[in-house]
């Protein structure tokens, strides 16, 4: 089995480190105290040009909660329209509405925006009512290609069962990434508890940088 190991870093000291102790790719956010907003440009351009593996970026243009505002959203298509033109492989948010519940419309719409990049949908999914219902709503935004989630907990290891039903409902239709509080001391356990493919996490390769 393939295991991919994603390097969570807001930095591009971090981000080379991370390539470095072999990560197979890296999300690059600002913030990650504020669980990540969308990184300078400046710095996505430099990371783009300085690692060869994958670089992810995420387009969040604010903290809080995952509902965003048309002015939000203008920023969010001007960032994303900004990594496909430098030629980023991937980028990643999350939108909600108030209800809890996946905003399809607007999932659509930036998924849409950001062709031919990837997209991951991240650990937004974790804030809402059901996370199995809008997984079979977000499946039909064809663009979408990943999930990012703990499973609706604070860690991937204490989500791990509904991580394991995600990726077993869901693992032919989205690439599932496990996240949330892994480290390289804890990775085999929560690896073993889960029997993913994907993992993604800040201190998953250890301290970076």
């Amino acid at each position: 089995m393939n295991i991919i190991k994603e390097a969570c870093v807001e930095s591009i000291k971090e981000a080379k480190a991370a390539e470095l102790k072999n990560a197979d790719r890296v999300e690059l956010c600002s913030r990650l105290d504020l669980d990540g907003l969308t990184p300078h440009r400046s710095i996505i351009q430099e990371t783009i040009n300085s690692l060869t593996i994958p670089v992810k970026i995420m387009i969040r243009p604010k903290d809080g909660n995952f509902i965003y505002s048309k002015k939000d959203i203008i920023k969010m298509r001007s960032e994303i329209d900004f990594c496909k033109s430098i030629g980023v492989g991937e980028v990643v948010f999350g939108v909600l509405n108030k209800n809890g519940q996946i905003d399809i419309d607007l999932s659509h719409l930036l998924a849409k925006e950001a062709l031919p990049m990837k997209v991951t949908f991240h650990k937004a999914i974790d804030h809402t009512i059901d996370i199995i219902l809008e997984l079979k709503r977000l499946s039909k935004v064809k663009e979408v290609t990943s999930i990012l989630t703990s499973g609706g907990k604070d860690s991937a290891f204490n989500g791990k069962d509904t991580i394991k039903q995600i990726i077993t409902e869901f693992s032919s239709r989205f690439n599932i990434i496990s996240a949330g509080g892994i480290t390289d001391i804890n990775f085999d356990m929560v690896h073993n508890s889960i029997g993913g493919t994907e993992y993604h996490g800040k201190r998953i390769l250890g301290q970076l940088g």
